[in-house]
């Protein structure tokens, strides 16, 4: 081995001592290794590929998460933009995601459109973008030239020969154009709109008529109405549409004065007028001012006014003003004569006794303060406005019409503020076919005595007070009635006894098919619902509320048991007849002996003729006038059902909660001394054959 290793260490001697000295070190240049620079080149490569990856993956997701939208202008343009989101546009498709985008779109002659659009999750879609036309520019030549124009049912607008083009909206526009002395003219153009330019030539007929006016002599100066014309006669004259009144007035003549009916467009040629000649004048002036004079019956004109009469003619001058006193004078003018009549005229009076309670009420007239309602007063004849007042009592305001010679009286009895709103409430109101009456609920004991034979546990004995006034239907809903809300109601029938006839009460249904009705009721009405209802089911009730709803149990009870002045216990009725059983027959609707196959326990003995419900309001009212309130079918009442505590409510809705609802009154299925009694408490939620509803609301 070391020989080898000898021989190859001499070879390579020997090869280098061809190039160098013998014996020298020559030093090599070193050249770092190509594995960094190698490694530098990857790792950039690495990065632009994994971003050109991520890239790549970005717009993947965008195109898998893009829905294709159409955006399609009307009219065509090209200059719809996507101003907020992400939007790439491909010829007339965007790529956009779901959501919501701000796009506006312009074209020439249209109101430039910035709107807000949402695109949905389809894949494809089309959106409308409409453009409102601008309107267009609309010339208007008259005749005469100050019209005055109304666009449809705008506001009139003054025109003049050289106004500016009207912009008017586009379509069909009614025009009218007036004019004082003219005949309104009415035309309908279609206007182009998008700032075109167009034209309308429009001609007002005369509202006038052409009066020729004739006299002998001529030269007689001719009135219109009483006004100086400036024109003497023969001449034309210009009298617009309706009664008028031609006069002729001369010096030295006797005035003429001619009543006329003037058409426009149509003329008159009065007939010739020969003039009387006059020799002497009369002035004719009053206090007040504007009375109207006749002379001889024939009316000349108003006071102050001058006219001419021939000499030595009797006058029968009458002066005549409203609320006064006629004068009448009679006399002659003497030749050349001008005479001045001047006259007071007496106004006319009557007498007026007002008589007030309370006796310190306060009296004014036509608005001023005359002291003390209870006097006797002297008043013009002509309307008087009288008021009468006390703090903490409604006013009371009327018109008297005094009458001369005749003493009237007025005797007033002011309201307090509470019967004020009291008299102010209707007594009955109707809707929908259901007539409901007022009621104001007396301070009451709801439930009944341990003691009472029959009483239940539920029955708690309470008292309940009433504040709000409210109005309880005078019959049940029936199945035409409730029909009208829902078309499909059904109450089908009992053992083959039909209960959907539809003067029978509605039944089968749910105290929220129940509640629902009242808000149809009050949809018809216009008035806030009672009940909130989502997906068919009642969420919440507002009690301020004066839409319709069910009776509260409280109402229900005092407008079975009590009357208006009832109070007390004792006051209330066991039963609807009375105190003891059994109910006289063909009182109301029970379980009698028709219904004996039908049900279990039937009142022995009793007979009301039908063996299920009844038509309702077939037997006679209770003793506040309400119809079937105990019988023929029991009644949903607002409350939730359980068990009340003895605490006193006011205005009592019954619990905030629960998962039933009261049910009160007999039925024509209840026949025990039990089920009888009024103050018999029943639950449930669902429709049952004999349970039906009466409606109610609060009065203010």
């Amino acid at each position: 081995m070391r020989g080898a290793v000898a021989v190859a260490a001499n070879s390579m001697t020997d090869q280098s001592q061809s190039k160098h000295a013998v014996g020298s070190i020559v030093a090599a240049p070193f050249a770092p290794s190509g594995t960094v620079r190698k490694q530098s080149v990857v790792s950039f490569r690495n990065l632009l590929a994994a971003t050109l990856v991520v890239v790549a993956g970005i717009i993947f997701w965008f195109l898998f998460a893009s829905r294709s939208v159409q955006l399609v202008s009307i009219p065509s343009t090209d200059q719809v933009e996507v101003q907020t989101g992400l939007a790439v546009q491909l010829n007339d498709v965007y790529l956009m995601r779901p959501g919501s985008y701000t796009v506006t779109a312009q074209a020439e002659g249209y109101e430039a459109l910035q709107t807000d659009i949402q695109v949905s999750k389809a894949r494809t879609q089309r959106i409308e973008l409409r453009l409102r036309p601008k309107p267009g520019l609309l010339e208007i030549i008259s005749n005469p030239s100050d019209v005055t124009v109304r666009i449809d049912d705008g506001e009139a607008q003054a025109l003049k020969a050289d106004a500016a083009p009207l912009r008017v909206s586009p379509g069909e526009r009614r025009l009218t154009f007036s004019h004082p002395r003219y005949q309104s003219v009415t035309q309908t153009l279609t206007i182009a709109g998008r700032e075109q330019k167009q034209q309308l030539s429009v001609v007002l007929p005369p509202g006038w008529a052409d009066v020729a006016v004739r006299s002998e002599p001529a030269g007689i100066g001719i009135l219109l109405d009483g006004e100086e014309t400036g024109l003497k006669t023969p001449a034309s004259v210009e009298a617009m549409a309706g009664e008028r009144e031609i006069g002729l007035v001369g010096n030295g003549y006797r005035s003429h004065r001619q009543r006329i009916f003037a058409q426009a467009g149509r003329a008159i040629t009065l007939p010739l007028v020969e003039l009387t000649k006059a020799d002497a004048q009369l002035a004719v002036s009053s206090d007040p001012s504007g009375a109207a004079v006749t002379i001889n019956d024939e009316f000349v004109g108003t006071t102050p006014l001058r006219i001419e009469r021939a000499s030595g003619e009797r006058l029968r001058v009458n002066i005549l003003y409203p609320g006064y006193a006629d004068q009448i004078k009679s006399l002659r003018l003497a030749p050349n004569a001008e005479r001045q009549l001047t006259v007071r005229l007496e106004r006319l009076a009557g007498t007026l006794a007002v008589t007030a309670q309370p006796a310190d009420a306060s009296l004014s007239i036509n608005g001023a303060t005359m002291g003390s309602a209870n006097q006797t007063l002297t008043l013009p004849v002509e309307s008087q406005q009288i008021t009468i007042s006390q703090p903490g009592y409604a006013s009371f305001t009327t018109k008297i019409q005094p009458i001369p010679g005749i003493k009237q009286s007025l005797k007033v009895k002011l309201l307090t503020l509470e019967e004020a709103r009291l008299a102010a409430l209707k007594p009955t109101i109707n809707v929908a076919g259901h007539r409901l009456k007022l009621f104001q609920g007396s301070t009451i004991q709801l439930g009944a005595s341990r003691r009472q034979p029959g009483r239940r546990a539920n029955e708690t004995l309470r008292t309940a007070k009433f504040k709000r006034l409210f109005y309880l239907a005078e019959k049940e809903v029936s199945n035409a009635q409730f029909r009208a809300f829902a078309s499909g109601q059904d109450s089908g029938s009992y053992r083959e006894n039909s209960l959907n006839a539809d003067e029978q009460p509605v039944a089968g249904i749910s105290w929220h098919d129940a509640a629902a009705y009242c808000n149809y009721l009050s949809d018809l009405e216009g008035m806030d619902p009672f009940y909130t209802i989502e997906f068919g089911k009642v969420t919440a009730t507002n009690p301020e509320a004066l839409g319709y709803r069910l009776p509260t149990e409280a109402e229900w009870a005092w407008a079975a048991r009590y009357t208006p002045d009832a109070e007390a216990e004792t006051a209330a009725l066991t039963f609807g007849w009375g105190k003891t059983l059994p109910p006289p027959d063909r009182f109301a609707n029970f379980a009698d002996r028709a219904a004996q196959a039908l049900v279990g326990r039937v009142i022995f003995g009793y007979n009301d003729n039908y063996a299920v419900a009844a038509p309702t309001g077939t037997f006679a009212a209770n003793q506040n006038g309400l119809f079937d309130i105990n019988g023929n079918v029991a009644e949903w009442t607002n409350d939730f059902y359980g068990i009340p505590s003895s605490d006193t409510v006011t205005d009592g809705l019954g619990p905030a909660t629960g998962d039933y609802h009261v049910i009160r009154g007999a039925s024509w299925m209840h026949g025990t001394i039990t089920e009888l009694r009024l103050s018999f408490r029943d639950y449930g939620v669902d429709g049952r054959e004999d349970v039906g509803f009466r409606i109610a609301r609060y009065a203010e």
